[in-house]
C-alpha cells in the first residue's frame, strides 16, 4: 500500500473544522489585547537568557532566543497542531481505500483539536521546520485572570517553561527526530503493513454524533472510522463532551517491544518537563517574584500541558503508568545534586544518554552508567 500523509488525513478539513468549534476566549479590548501580545512575545525573548543562566546550556539557549515566536488564537493552534500532527506522523500513516475516510479523519481530529485549543497555553514544536514556540493569548490571559496573577509574571513563567523546551531541542538536535522515530513505529504497528489493505476498516471508533460538513452513512463512518480515524480518536481521548479519557487500548495490544519504546518515551517527557520545572524553580523570585503562588495554583492544571506529551500519554493510555514518570523533577535534582548542572548536560549528548525508566526514578544509576 502507498504510504504518505497526503491522502491519510483531509488536514485542511482538521483545521477548517477545529475553527468552528473553538470556543471564544474571554473579552479584551484592542489596547489591552496589544499589551498582552507584547508582553508574551517580551517574555519568550527574555527567558531564554534565564535559562542559559541557570544551565549552562548557553549556546542553544541563543538559537532558542532567536527562533520563531507565534502568539496565537484558538482558531490558529489548532491549524498549527494539525500541521504537527502531520509532520510527526510522516510517512506512517496508509493512504485510505475507503471514500471519505480522509475526511472523516480529519472532521475527528478538528473536533478533538478545537476541544483542545481551549487548554494549551503555550507549546514548543520542534517537529515543523526548524522549529517554533506557540503562546496561545487568549487561553493565556484566562488562566492568568482565574488565577489573579500578576501579567508581567505569568507571562514570563510561561515562556520560561516553554523555552527551557527550546532549549532543550537545540542544545539535543537529534531529540525530535527521535520522539518521532517511536510514534511512527506504533503509527505502522497499529494501522498495518500489509499491501491489500485487509485490516482498514478493524476498531472502528468515531464520536457519537458527529457533526460532518458532509454527513455520510452509518456504512461509511464505521469504515472510515476504521484504523486510521479510530487510532486518531484514541490519540485525541476527544469525544463531543470534550471529557479526554481513554482506556488503555494500545497497552493491551502492543507487542512488548513497541509497549517498552513508548515507556521509554515518557520518561523522556518526563525529564524534559522535570528539567524545565526545576530551571523555572532556579530562576526563581529574582525573575518571578510571584512564582510559588503560581506553581501552586498551576500543578493541579499540568497532566496535558503540551502537545507531545499528550500524544505519548494517548498512545499509551495508563495514567498509573504516567505517573510514575512524574518524577522527571526528582531526578533532574538527584543529578544535579551529585554532578550539577554541567553533568547533567551530558543527556543532551545523544540518544543512549537518555535516563531510561529504572533511572529516573533512581537519578545515581544514570550517574554511574554516564559518568562512571
Amino acid at each position: 500500500m502507498a504510504r504518505g500523509t497526503e491522502g491519510a488525513v483531509d488536514w485542511e478539513h482538521a483545521a477548517r473544522r477545529a475553527a468552528g468549534v473553538v470556543k471564544a476566549g474571554p473579552p479584551i479590548d484592542r489596547p489591552g489585547l496589544e499589551a498582552l501580545v507584547g508582553s508574551l512575545r517580551s517574555s519568550a525573548v527574555d527567558a531564554p537568557a534565564y535559562v542559559a543562566d541557570v544551565t549552562g546550556l548557553t549556546e542553544a539557549a541563543e538559537r532558542a532566543a532567536d527562533g520563531r515566536v507565534l502568539v496565537v488564537d484558538r482558531a490558529r493552534w489548532s491549524a498549527a497542531a494539525a500541521d504537527t500532527f502531520r509532520a510527526m506522523a510522516g510517512e506512517a500513516l496508509p493512504t485510505p481505500r475507503v471514500p471519505g475516510a480522509a475526511r472523516v479523519a480529519g472532521e475527528q481530529l478538528g473536533w478533538a483539536l478545537g476541544l483542545l485549543s481551549t487548554r494549551i497555553l503555550g507549546q514548543y514544536d520542534p517537529y515543523v521546520g526548524d522549529g517554533r514556540l506557540l503562546l496561545v493569548a487568549p487561553n493565556v490571559l484566562a488562566v492568568q485572570r482565574q488565577l489573579d496573577a500578576d501579567a508581567a509574571d505569568f507571562h514570563l513563567w510561561v515562556c520560561l517553561h516553554e523555552q527551557t523546551h527550546a532549549v532543550q531541542f537545540a542544545a539535543a538536535p537529534w531529540l525530535g527526530d527521535h520522539l518521532v522515530g517511536v510514534l511512527q513505529d506504533v503509527l505502522r504497528s497499529q494501522l498495518g503493513g500489509d499491501d491489500d489493505g485487509e485490516h482498514d476498516g478493524e476498531h472502528g471508533l468515531v464520536p457519537d454524533g458527529a457533526d460532518s460538513a458532509e454527513p455520510h452513512d452509518d456504512d461509511q463512518a464505521d469504515a472510515a472510522g476504521g484504523g486510521l480515524a479510530g487510532l486518531l480518536s484514541r490519540l485525541t481521548g476527544a469525544t463531543r463532551s470534550g471529557t479526554p479519557e481513554v482506556p488503555g487500548l494500545l497497552a493491551a495490544i502492543l507487542p512488548r517491544e513497541q509497549q517498552e519504546q513508548l515507556t521509554a518515551a515518557i520518561a523522556v517527557m518526563s525529564l524534559l518537563e522535570g528539567h524545565a520545572d526545576v530551571v523555572m524553580d532556579e530562576v526563581g523570585p529574582r525573575a518571578i517574584p510571584t512564582v510559588r503562588s503560581i506553581r501552586e495554583a498551576f500543578e493541579r492544571r499540568r497532566d496535558e500541558r503540551t502537545l507531545s506529551t499528550l500524544v505519548m500519554r494517548r498512545l499509551l493510555g495508563m495514567d498509573a503508568k504516567l505517573l510514575q514518570y512524574r518524577n522527571g523533577a526528582a531526578f533532574v535534582r538527584g543529578v544535579r545534586e551529585q554532578v550539577g548542572h554541567a553533568g547533567l548536560n551530558a543527556v543532551w549528548s545523544g540518544p543512549e544518554a537518555l535516563p531510561t525508566p529504572a533511572e529516573i526514578a533512581d537519578p545515581a544509576a544514570w550517574v554511574t552508567r554516564v559518568h562512571g
